[in-house]
């Protein structure tokens, strides 16, 4: 039988954004009472080679402290179960395109659930599911999460939910939009991470009782992390993508010059060599699609959404962005391939779906246009990478 542990925080799964929300979730380190820990992702090789390297290295301002993998890192959301206890809180931080196979995970943690004979009762013990990876992605998975709880309705591995039962698992999945950085150098049993400076967690979706209740467990082990303004998690991934798309995607564009040579720029470094008026075009159509699908209002001033977005950018400043470490990475191992992040491409792609949902044939026109640009200083990295290989 499956317990919520109260008051406990799972990381799934130890990378970059998992290690530094870590960070200060312990106190910066200080607080390592067992009651946050990291989660194995299923079938992840990154986990394995962590486990047999038997440390996680942490940078902090006293040196590198390596802490012992045995302690920290746990099984998957499954395996726990069947041990018989459960995060109360899991916050969610893969690449985009690895979320469709945690949802997989808890649908099958529902399942197992339901055989454990808990899912009918007045409590379930499903923990808070707060999705933390970038991209415009939440009301999708939502949808596909439903869909995948119909789908074991229909294979008879879990009964009728309707009406009672499905909002309450619902209320239970969260958006969690963040600005936390951090930094992962080398790969393997070698990997360093750096925590960036401590950053805001807005909690969306869900229900109003569970985005308290999920703050407060955050925020007691000190982290910053809040409710939304409103419960919009569509509206928080606008703003954050402005963001994103100013420091990730621009940021490789100028990363990679005319000749395939790359250099890991800081956000300061993007600032100052992107001209204005590619920041403020971008923003402007990704502002203009927002509209389109009602997360800004048509009366909402763009230009003070622009300025947060310069703003949020320059508190940044010394930040080398999550993609470029990913293309120095991916040179630096002979990996890379000429083709978007996934951050980008959660990002890029609904998009241009929405644009051209909206009628807005020219910023979809624009949007794969930037796409193309990409792949290309993609390319030409890749394949300079190679001659000098």
């Amino acid at each position: 039988m499956a317990t919520l542990i109260e008051g406990s925080v799972g990381i799934l799964p130890p990378g970059a954004l998992g290690v530094s929300f870590f960070y200060y979730l312990t106190g910066e380190l200080t607080q390592l009472d067992g009651q946050v820990y990291f989660l194995e992702r299923q079938d992840s090789a990154s986990s394995q080679v962590l486990k047999e390297s038997g440390e996680i290295a942490i940078a902090t301002p006293l040196g590198i402290k390596s802490l012992p993998t045995d302690l920290l890192l746990k099984p998957d959301l499954l395996t726990c179960s069947r041990s018989g206890f459960l995060p109360e809180v899991v916050l969610i931080c893969p690449n985009p395109d690895q979320l469709l196979g945690v949802i997989t995970t808890v649908v099958e943690l529902l399942v197992q659930i339901y055989e454990q004979g808990q899912l009918l009762q007045p409590f379930i013990p499903l923990p808070f599911l707060v999705l933390c990876s970038n991209g415009i992605y939440f009301q999708r998975f939502r949808q596909i999460f439903i869909e995948k709880i119909e789908e074991a309705t229909l294979f008879g591995r879990l009964p009728d939910l309707w009406p009672a039962i499905i909002p309450q698992i619902i209320s239970r999945f969260l958006r969690g939009v963040t600005i936390q950085t951090g930094l992962r150098e080398g790969s393997g049993a070698k990997t360093l991470y750096r925590p960036g400076p401590k950053g805001r967690t807005q909690i969306a979706g869900g229900d109003a009782t569970s985005r308290e209740r999920c703050s407060q467990v955050l925020a007691t082990r000190g982290g910053w992390f809040e409710q939304a303004p409103n419960s919009s998690a569509t509206r928080l991934e606008f703003d954050k993508a402005l963001v994103n798309l100013t420091c990730n995607l621009l940021g490789q564009l100028l990363a990679i010059n005319s000749k395939g040579d790359f250099h890991a720029l800081i956000v300061a470094e993007i600032l100052k060599s992107s001209l204005e008026t590619q920041i403020y075009e971008l923003s402007y159509r990704v502002f203009q699609v927002g509209q389109m699908v009602k997360v800004y209002s048509l009366e909402e001033d763009f230009q003070v959404i622009f300025n947060q977005l310069i703003e949020t950018c320059k508190a940044h400043a010394s930040h080398i962005p999550s993609s470029v470490q990913w293309v120095d990475m991916k040179l630096r191992l002979g990996t890379l391939e000429p083709q978007m992040t996934p951050t980008e491409a959660w990002l890029v792609e609904p998009l241009i779906r929405y644009a051209k949902a909206s009628g807005l044939q020219d910023t979809a026109n624009y949007f794969e246009k930037l796409k193309g640009e990409l792949i290309e200083k993609l390319t030409l990295a890749r394949n300079r990478s190679l001659r000098s290989a």
